[in-house]
Protein backbone atom coordinates (compact mmCIF):
# COMPACT_ATOMS: atom_id res chain seq x y z
CA UNK A 1 0.00 0.00 0.00
CA UNK A 2 1.34 3.33 -0.95
CA UNK A 3 2.17 5.92 2.13
CA UNK A 4 -0.39 8.82 1.94
CA UNK A 5 -0.44 12.00 4.14
CA UNK A 6 3.05 13.18 4.23
CA UNK A 7 2.04 16.21 2.16
CA UNK A 8 1.63 18.15 5.77
CA UNK A 9 5.32 16.91 6.75
CA UNK A 10 6.77 18.40 3.58
CA UNK A 11 4.82 21.36 3.34
CA UNK A 12 5.49 21.58 7.26
CA UNK A 13 8.73 22.35 6.72
CA UNK A 14 8.37 24.48 3.65
CA UNK A 15 7.21 28.95 3.76
CA UNK A 16 3.60 28.94 3.56
CA UNK A 17 2.24 32.15 2.35
CA UNK A 18 0.29 33.36 -0.05
CA UNK A 19 -2.73 32.01 -2.56
CA UNK A 20 -3.49 28.34 -2.40
CA UNK A 21 -2.42 27.91 -5.78
CA UNK A 22 0.36 29.57 -6.13
CA UNK A 23 3.76 27.34 -5.48
CA UNK A 24 7.71 26.53 -6.42
CA UNK A 25 8.30 22.99 -6.46
CA UNK A 26 12.30 23.33 -5.98
CA UNK A 27 15.12 20.79 -6.98
CA UNK A 28 13.16 18.23 -7.73
CA UNK A 29 13.33 15.73 -10.85
CA UNK A 30 10.94 17.05 -13.33
CA UNK A 31 9.09 14.85 -16.02
CA UNK A 32 7.36 16.78 -18.52
CA UNK A 33 6.57 14.14 -20.80
CA UNK A 34 6.42 16.55 -23.75
CA UNK A 35 10.03 16.49 -22.84
CA UNK A 36 13.43 14.53 -21.80
CA UNK A 37 12.95 14.52 -17.71
CA UNK A 38 15.04 17.57 -16.10
CA UNK A 39 17.05 17.19 -12.89
CA UNK A 40 17.40 19.65 -9.95
CA UNK A 41 15.07 21.63 -11.22
CA UNK A 42 11.85 24.16 -10.15
CA UNK A 43 8.31 24.56 -11.04
CA UNK A 44 6.83 27.36 -10.46
CA UNK A 45 3.12 27.94 -10.25
CA UNK A 46 0.93 31.15 -9.94
CA UNK A 47 -2.78 31.10 -10.20
CA UNK A 48 -2.87 27.02 -10.37
CA UNK A 49 -1.44 27.50 -13.88
CA UNK A 50 2.50 26.55 -14.47
CA UNK A 51 4.57 29.65 -15.01
CA UNK A 52 8.03 28.23 -15.15
CA UNK A 53 10.26 25.20 -14.87
CA UNK A 54 13.79 25.53 -15.00
CA UNK A 55 16.80 25.07 -13.09
CA UNK A 56 17.16 29.11 -12.17
CA UNK A 57 13.24 29.72 -11.44
CA UNK A 58 12.92 31.48 -8.12
CA UNK A 59 9.70 31.96 -6.14
CA UNK A 60 8.01 35.24 -7.05
CA UNK A 61 6.60 37.14 -3.97
CA UNK A 62 5.17 35.22 -1.05
CA UNK A 63 4.30 31.98 -2.17
CA UNK A 64 4.52 28.54 -0.21
CA UNK A 65 7.99 26.78 -1.31
CA UNK A 66 7.90 22.62 -1.65
CA UNK A 67 11.29 21.29 -1.07
CA UNK A 68 11.31 18.43 -4.26
CA UNK A 69 14.41 17.08 -3.28
CA UNK A 70 14.79 13.37 -3.92
CA UNK A 71 11.26 13.49 -5.70
CA UNK A 72 9.30 13.22 -8.98
CA UNK A 73 7.25 15.51 -10.49
CA UNK A 74 4.84 14.17 -12.91
CA UNK A 75 1.58 15.32 -14.63
CA UNK A 76 -1.53 14.31 -13.16
CA UNK A 77 -2.35 10.75 -15.15
CA UNK A 78 -5.88 10.80 -16.90
CA UNK A 79 -8.28 7.63 -16.72
CA UNK A 80 -9.82 7.60 -20.34
CA UNK A 81 -12.98 5.82 -18.90
CA UNK A 82 -14.39 4.58 -15.55
CA UNK A 83 -17.79 4.84 -14.20
CA UNK A 84 -15.69 6.19 -10.95
CA UNK A 85 -18.30 8.52 -8.43
CA UNK A 86 -21.03 6.89 -10.60
CA UNK A 87 -21.14 3.99 -9.14
CA UNK A 88 -19.87 2.74 -5.52
CA UNK A 89 -21.50 -1.14 -5.00
CA UNK A 90 -22.17 -2.72 -8.55
CA UNK A 91 -24.13 -5.03 -7.57
CA UNK A 92 -26.41 -2.56 -5.47
CA UNK A 93 -28.57 -0.86 -7.69
CA UNK A 94 -29.51 2.29 -5.34
CA UNK A 95 -25.60 2.84 -5.33
CA UNK A 96 -25.24 2.45 -9.00
CA UNK A 97 -26.50 5.56 -11.89
CA UNK A 98 -24.50 4.50 -14.92
CA UNK A 99 -27.29 3.63 -17.27
CA UNK A 100 -31.22 4.25 -18.53
CA UNK A 101 -33.48 2.28 -20.19
CA UNK A 102 -33.40 2.75 -23.85
CA UNK A 103 -31.22 2.17 -27.10
CA UNK A 104 -30.32 5.67 -27.92
CA UNK A 105 -29.65 8.29 -24.78
CA UNK A 106 -27.49 10.85 -26.26
CA UNK A 107 -28.92 13.86 -24.49
CA UNK A 108 -27.44 12.29 -21.16
CA UNK A 109 -24.88 13.76 -19.46
CA UNK A 110 -22.66 11.50 -17.21
CA UNK A 111 -20.94 14.19 -15.33
CA UNK A 112 -24.66 15.25 -13.42
CA UNK A 113 -24.60 11.55 -11.80
CA UNK A 114 -21.34 12.14 -10.72
CA UNK A 115 -21.31 11.83 -7.03
CA UNK A 116 -17.99 13.64 -5.24
CA UNK A 117 -18.69 11.87 -2.20
CA UNK A 118 -17.99 8.50 -3.74
CA UNK A 119 -15.63 6.30 -1.76
CA UNK A 120 -13.62 5.34 -4.75
CA UNK A 121 -12.85 8.81 -5.94
CA UNK A 122 -9.64 9.05 -2.72
CA UNK A 123 -9.12 5.96 -3.59
CA UNK A 124 -8.05 6.78 -7.36
CA UNK A 125 -6.56 9.95 -7.05
CA UNK A 126 -4.42 8.62 -4.61
CA UNK A 127 -2.09 6.61 -6.95
CA UNK A 128 -1.92 9.71 -8.95
CA UNK A 129 -5.44 9.99 -11.17
CA UNK A 130 -6.15 13.52 -11.31
CA UNK A 131 -8.84 13.55 -13.83
CA UNK A 132 -11.25 10.94 -15.00
CA UNK A 133 -13.06 10.22 -18.68
CA UNK A 134 -16.82 9.14 -16.66
CA UNK A 135 -18.59 6.90 -18.57
CA UNK A 136 -22.35 6.52 -19.05
CA UNK A 137 -24.61 3.27 -19.02
CA UNK A 138 -21.96 0.34 -20.42
CA UNK A 139 -19.65 -0.34 -17.64
CA UNK A 140 -19.02 -0.38 -13.95
CA UNK A 141 -22.13 -2.66 -12.85
CA UNK A 142 -25.72 -4.01 -14.07
CA UNK A 143 -27.64 -2.35 -11.15
CA UNK A 144 -28.98 0.22 -12.93
CA UNK A 145 -29.96 -0.69 -16.58
CA UNK A 146 -27.15 0.38 -19.03
CA UNK A 147 -27.84 -1.64 -22.00
CA UNK A 148 -27.96 0.98 -24.61
CA UNK A 149 -26.13 1.58 -27.71
CA UNK A 150 -25.94 5.24 -27.52
CA UNK A 151 -25.89 5.63 -23.30
CA UNK A 152 -25.06 9.24 -23.35
CA UNK A 153 -21.93 12.12 -23.07
CA UNK A 154 -18.50 10.99 -21.62
CA UNK A 155 -17.43 13.68 -19.27
CA UNK A 156 -14.29 14.82 -18.37
CA UNK A 157 -13.58 15.39 -14.54
CA UNK A 158 -11.25 16.30 -12.14
CA UNK A 159 -10.96 14.25 -8.94
CA UNK A 160 -11.71 16.75 -6.12
CA UNK A 161 -14.66 19.36 -5.82
CA UNK A 162 -17.41 19.90 -3.43
CA UNK A 163 -20.04 19.70 -6.43
CA UNK A 164 -19.96 17.68 -9.63
CA UNK A 165 -19.73 21.60 -11.23
CA UNK A 166 -16.40 21.89 -9.51
CA UNK A 167 -15.62 18.84 -10.67
CA UNK A 168 -15.99 19.53 -14.26
CA UNK A 169 -13.18 19.77 -17.05
CA UNK A 170 -15.66 18.90 -20.26
CA UNK A 171 -19.38 18.06 -19.23
CA UNK A 172 -19.50 16.58 -23.32
CA UNK A 173 -15.76 15.16 -23.87
CA UNK A 174 -17.33 12.24 -26.43
CA UNK A 175 -20.30 10.26 -26.68
CA UNK A 176 -19.92 7.12 -25.85
CA UNK A 177 -21.89 3.99 -28.40
CA UNK A 178 -21.45 0.44 -27.93
CA UNK A 179 -20.95 -1.21 -31.42
CA UNK A 180 -23.03 -4.06 -32.05
CA UNK A 181 -21.21 -7.37 -31.55
CA UNK A 182 -22.65 -10.92 -32.78
CA UNK A 183 -22.63 -12.00 -29.01
CA UNK A 184 -23.49 -15.71 -28.71
CA UNK A 185 -21.75 -16.01 -25.44
CA UNK A 186 -19.49 -18.49 -27.48
CA UNK A 187 -16.91 -20.68 -25.69
CA UNK A 188 -14.59 -18.69 -23.08
CA UNK A 189 -16.99 -15.66 -23.30
CA UNK A 190 -18.50 -14.60 -19.77
CA UNK A 191 -20.91 -11.52 -19.16
CA UNK A 192 -18.12 -8.73 -18.31
CA UNK A 193 -16.55 -9.90 -22.19
CA UNK A 194 -19.94 -8.96 -23.76
CA UNK A 195 -20.97 -5.48 -24.72
CA UNK A 196 -24.15 -5.21 -22.46
CA UNK A 197 -26.40 -3.80 -25.08
CA UNK A 198 -25.95 -7.37 -26.44
CA UNK A 199 -25.94 -9.39 -23.10
CA UNK A 200 -29.13 -10.37 -22.67
CA UNK A 201 -29.00 -14.26 -23.49
CA UNK A 202 -27.07 -16.78 -24.67
CA UNK A 203 -28.64 -17.42 -28.45
CA UNK A 204 -27.41 -18.89 -31.33
CA UNK A 205 -25.18 -18.19 -33.64
CA UNK A 206 -27.48 -17.19 -36.48
CA UNK A 207 -29.77 -15.13 -34.49
CA UNK A 208 -27.09 -13.66 -32.92
CA UNK A 209 -26.17 -12.27 -35.96
CA UNK A 210 -29.61 -11.17 -36.99
CA UNK A 211 -29.53 -9.44 -33.59
CA UNK A 212 -26.10 -7.53 -34.62
CA UNK A 213 -28.00 -6.51 -38.21
CA UNK A 214 -31.29 -5.62 -35.79
CA UNK A 215 -29.24 -3.11 -33.89
CA UNK A 216 -27.08 -1.72 -36.46
CA UNK A 217 -29.91 -1.28 -38.24
CA UNK A 218 -31.37 0.57 -35.95
CA UNK A 219 -28.44 2.73 -35.27
CA UNK A 220 -28.73 3.80 -39.22
CA UNK A 221 -31.55 4.60 -38.90
CA UNK A 222 -31.41 6.67 -35.61
CA UNK A 223 -28.66 8.71 -37.33
CA UNK A 224 -30.18 9.32 -40.20
CA UNK A 225 -33.66 11.27 -38.59
CA UNK A 226 -30.35 13.04 -36.47
CA UNK A 227 -29.56 14.12 -39.80
CA UNK A 228 -32.60 15.07 -41.19
CA UNK A 229 -33.43 16.94 -38.03
CA UNK A 230 -30.26 18.95 -39.09
CA UNK A 231 -31.68 19.57 -41.81
CA UNK A 232 -34.76 21.32 -41.02
CA UNK A 233 -32.82 23.15 -38.05
CA UNK A 234 -30.51 24.75 -40.31
CA UNK A 235 -33.67 25.33 -42.64
CA UNK A 236 -35.58 26.83 -40.03
CA UNK A 237 -38.71 24.69 -41.08
CA UNK A 238 -42.02 25.54 -40.20
CA UNK A 239 -43.49 23.82 -37.00
CA UNK A 240 -39.78 21.92 -35.64
CA UNK A 241 -39.81 20.95 -32.31
CA UNK A 242 -36.94 20.94 -30.06
CA UNK A 243 -35.77 17.40 -29.88
CA UNK A 244 -33.47 16.65 -27.13
CA UNK A 245 -31.89 13.57 -28.38
CA UNK A 246 -31.54 14.66 -31.27
CA UNK A 247 -29.67 18.71 -30.17
CA UNK A 248 -27.38 16.14 -28.34
CA UNK A 249 -26.28 14.73 -31.86
CA UNK A 250 -25.43 17.98 -33.27
CA UNK A 251 -22.47 18.33 -32.48
CA UNK A 252 -21.29 14.93 -33.46
CA UNK A 253 -22.90 15.18 -36.84
CA UNK A 254 -20.60 18.19 -37.05
CA UNK A 255 -17.31 16.60 -36.27
CA UNK A 256 -16.99 18.58 -33.41
CA UNK A 257 -17.12 16.19 -30.93
CA UNK A 258 -15.77 12.57 -31.30
CA UNK A 259 -17.38 8.99 -30.69
CA UNK A 260 -16.22 6.75 -28.10
CA UNK A 261 -16.59 3.23 -29.79
CA UNK A 262 -16.93 0.19 -27.58
CA UNK A 263 -15.57 -2.56 -30.13
CA UNK A 264 -13.29 -5.30 -28.93
CA UNK A 265 -12.57 -7.79 -31.97
CA UNK A 266 -11.74 -7.15 -35.34
CA UNK A 267 -14.93 -7.77 -37.41
CA UNK A 268 -16.69 -5.22 -34.65
CA UNK A 269 -13.85 -2.47 -35.27
CA UNK A 270 -13.90 -2.95 -38.55
CA UNK A 271 -17.55 -2.41 -39.14
CA UNK A 272 -17.30 0.71 -36.78
CA UNK A 273 -14.34 2.06 -39.24
CA UNK A 274 -16.43 1.87 -41.87
CA UNK A 275 -19.59 3.16 -40.72
CA UNK A 276 -18.21 6.15 -39.19
CA UNK A 277 -16.38 6.54 -42.49
CA UNK A 278 -19.66 6.47 -44.33
CA UNK A 279 -21.18 9.38 -41.82
CA UNK A 280 -18.10 11.61 -41.84
CA UNK A 281 -17.84 10.92 -38.01
CA UNK A 282 -14.78 11.58 -35.84
CA UNK A 283 -14.67 8.08 -33.52
CA UNK A 284 -12.05 7.15 -31.09
CA UNK A 285 -12.25 3.11 -30.36
CA UNK A 286 -12.49 2.12 -26.97
CA UNK A 287 -12.00 -1.13 -25.05
CA UNK A 288 -10.22 -2.94 -28.03
CA UNK A 289 -8.75 -6.02 -27.65
CA UNK A 290 -8.02 -7.96 -30.40
CA UNK A 291 -7.95 -5.22 -33.58
CA UNK A 292 -6.12 -7.78 -35.85
CA UNK A 293 -5.73 -6.94 -39.07
CA UNK A 294 -6.86 -3.56 -38.45
CA UNK A 295 -4.16 -2.37 -36.58
CA UNK A 296 -2.54 -1.34 -39.95
CA UNK A 297 -6.19 0.40 -41.02
CA UNK A 298 -5.93 2.04 -37.92
CA UNK A 299 -2.56 3.97 -38.07
CA UNK A 300 -3.74 5.02 -41.62
CA UNK A 301 -6.29 6.86 -40.71
CA UNK A 302 -5.28 7.74 -37.58
CA UNK A 303 -8.03 6.70 -35.50
CA UNK A 304 -6.83 6.54 -31.29
CA UNK A 305 -7.46 3.65 -29.52
CA UNK A 306 -8.26 3.67 -25.56
CA UNK A 307 -7.21 0.61 -24.07
CA UNK A 308 -8.37 -1.38 -20.80
CA UNK A 309 -6.69 -3.37 -18.25
CA UNK A 310 -3.82 -5.89 -19.47
CA UNK A 311 -4.22 -7.81 -16.36
CA UNK A 312 -7.06 -10.00 -17.66
CA UNK A 313 -6.73 -13.18 -19.93
CA UNK A 314 -7.34 -13.45 -23.67
CA UNK A 315 -10.93 -13.58 -25.05
CA UNK A 316 -10.33 -16.36 -27.25
CA UNK A 317 -8.72 -20.24 -25.08
CA UNK A 318 -6.55 -20.74 -28.34
CA UNK A 319 -5.08 -17.09 -28.17
CA UNK A 320 -1.31 -16.50 -26.81
CA UNK A 321 -1.34 -16.09 -22.64
CA UNK A 322 0.31 -12.47 -23.29
CA UNK A 323 -1.75 -11.16 -26.08
CA UNK A 324 -3.39 -8.50 -23.21
CA UNK A 325 -0.24 -7.50 -21.79
CA UNK A 326 1.61 -7.18 -25.69
CA UNK A 327 -1.03 -4.99 -27.69
CA UNK A 328 -0.09 -1.99 -26.43
CA UNK A 329 3.53 -2.72 -27.78
CA UNK A 330 1.67 -3.74 -31.06
CA UNK A 331 -0.50 -0.74 -31.44
CA UNK A 332 2.40 1.58 -30.35
CA UNK A 333 4.61 -0.05 -33.24
CA UNK A 334 2.42 0.44 -35.80
CA UNK A 335 1.56 3.78 -35.38
CA UNK A 336 -1.57 4.12 -33.44
CA UNK A 337 -2.12 6.66 -30.78
CA UNK A 338 -3.00 5.02 -27.43
CA UNK A 339 -3.92 6.05 -23.90
CA UNK A 340 -5.22 3.56 -20.88
CA UNK A 341 -8.49 3.47 -19.47
CA UNK A 342 -9.26 1.06 -16.29
CA UNK A 343 -13.15 0.58 -17.61
CA UNK A 344 -14.18 -0.20 -13.99
CA UNK A 345 -14.85 1.66 -10.60
CA UNK A 346 -12.71 -0.67 -8.11
CA UNK A 347 -9.89 -1.56 -9.87
CA UNK A 348 -9.36 2.27 -11.44
CA UNK A 349 -6.84 2.91 -9.21
CA UNK A 350 -4.83 0.40 -11.06
CA UNK A 351 -4.37 2.40 -14.38
CA UNK A 352 -0.26 3.26 -13.64
CA UNK A 353 0.47 -0.54 -13.44
CA UNK A 354 -1.41 -0.51 -16.75
CA UNK A 355 0.89 1.47 -18.73
CA UNK A 356 3.83 0.17 -16.74
CA UNK A 357 2.65 -3.42 -17.03
CA UNK A 358 3.15 -2.67 -21.26
CA UNK A 359 6.29 -1.77 -20.63
CA UNK A 360 7.64 -4.71 -19.78
CA UNK A 361 6.19 -6.48 -22.95
CA UNK A 362 7.75 -4.30 -25.64
CA UNK A 363 6.13 -0.70 -25.50
CA UNK A 364 8.70 2.28 -24.70
CA UNK A 365 8.52 3.87 -21.34
CA UNK A 366 8.30 7.23 -22.70
CA UNK A 367 4.91 6.20 -24.65
CA UNK A 368 3.61 4.24 -21.77
CA UNK A 369 3.69 7.51 -19.46
CA UNK A 370 2.14 9.39 -22.57
CA UNK A 371 -0.95 6.76 -22.38
CA UNK A 372 -1.96 8.35 -19.09
CA UNK A 373 -1.12 11.70 -19.58
CA UNK A 374 -0.33 13.82 -22.88
CA UNK A 375 -1.61 11.18 -25.11
CA UNK A 376 -5.06 11.14 -23.24
CA UNK A 377 -5.19 14.77 -22.83
CA UNK A 378 -4.17 15.19 -27.11
CA UNK A 379 -6.97 12.51 -27.59
CA UNK A 380 -10.12 14.00 -25.78
CA UNK A 381 -8.96 17.59 -27.05
CA UNK A 382 -7.45 19.09 -23.77
CA UNK A 383 -3.77 19.13 -24.49
CA UNK A 384 -3.46 22.66 -24.37
CA UNK A 385 -4.42 22.99 -20.62
CA UNK A 386 -3.28 19.61 -19.70
CA UNK A 387 -1.46 16.23 -19.72
CA UNK A 388 2.49 17.95 -19.37
CA UNK A 389 4.15 20.02 -17.45
CA UNK A 390 4.94 22.94 -19.66
CA UNK A 391 3.87 26.99 -19.30
CA UNK A 392 0.60 27.93 -19.66
CA UNK A 393 -1.00 24.85 -18.90
CA UNK A 394 -2.81 24.05 -15.26
CA UNK A 395 -0.88 22.71 -12.84
CA UNK A 396 -2.41 19.07 -12.29
CA UNK A 397 0.86 17.26 -11.00
CA UNK A 398 1.37 14.45 -9.36
CA UNK A 399 4.94 14.53 -6.49
CA UNK A 400 6.39 10.80 -5.86
CA UNK A 401 9.26 9.01 -4.47
CA UNK A 402 9.81 7.19 -7.46
CA UNK A 403 8.44 6.38 -10.95
CA UNK A 404 5.26 6.99 -11.54
CA UNK A 405 4.19 3.32 -12.92
CA UNK A 406 5.87 1.45 -10.35
CA UNK A 407 3.94 -0.62 -7.89
CA UNK A 408 6.14 0.35 -5.07
CA UNK A 409 6.27 4.13 -5.59
CA UNK A 410 4.36 6.52 -3.23
CA UNK A 411 2.72 9.30 -4.46
CA UNK A 412 3.94 12.27 -1.61
CA UNK A 413 1.66 15.38 -3.06
CA UNK A 414 -0.99 15.95 -5.81
CA UNK A 415 -1.91 19.37 -6.63
CA UNK A 416 -4.96 19.84 -9.02
CA UNK A 417 -4.96 23.21 -10.65
CA UNK A 418 -2.23 24.36 -8.28
CA UNK A 419 -3.68 23.20 -4.99
CA UNK A 420 -3.43 20.99 -2.93
CA UNK A 421 -5.02 17.55 -2.99
CA UNK A 422 -5.78 15.46 0.45
CA UNK A 423 -4.13 11.61 -0.28
CA UNK A 424 -5.99 10.21 2.31
CA UNK A 425 -8.94 7.50 1.97
CA UNK A 426 -10.37 4.63 3.17
CA UNK A 427 -7.85 2.46 2.56
CA UNK A 428 -5.36 4.60 4.34
CA UNK A 429 -7.16 5.31 7.60
CA UNK A 430 -7.96 1.54 7.40
CA UNK A 431 -4.22 0.82 7.03
CA UNK A 432 -4.19 2.96 9.90
CA UNK A 433 -6.64 1.60 11.86
CA UNK A 434 -5.17 -2.07 11.34
CA UNK A 435 -1.96 -0.84 12.14
CA UNK A 436 -2.67 0.76 15.38
CA UNK A 437 -4.52 -2.79 16.47
CA UNK A 438 -3.54 -3.78 20.09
Amino acid sequence: MRSRGLLGIILAASVYAGANDSMLIRNATVHPVSGPKQENVSVLVVDGKIAEVGAKVAAKGKIKVVDGKGLHVYPGMIDSGSPVGMSEISSVRETTDTGELGDFNPQLRALIAVNPESEHIPVVRANGITSVMVLPGSMGGRGAGGGSIISGQVSMIHLDGWTWEEMEIRRDAALQLVWPAIASRGRGASDDDLPPALAARRVTFAQAKRNQEEDVRKLKEFVEEARRYQKAKAGKETGLKPDLKYEAMLPVLEGKRPIMVLASREREIREAVEWAERERLKIVLANVREPGKMTEELAKKKIPVILGSPFTTPIDDDAAYDEPFTLAAELNKAGVKIAFASFGTQFARNLPYEAGQSVAFGLPYDEALKSVTLNAAEIWGVADQYGSIEPGKWADLVVTDGDLLEVKTNVKMMFIKGAPVDLESKHTKLYKKYLARP
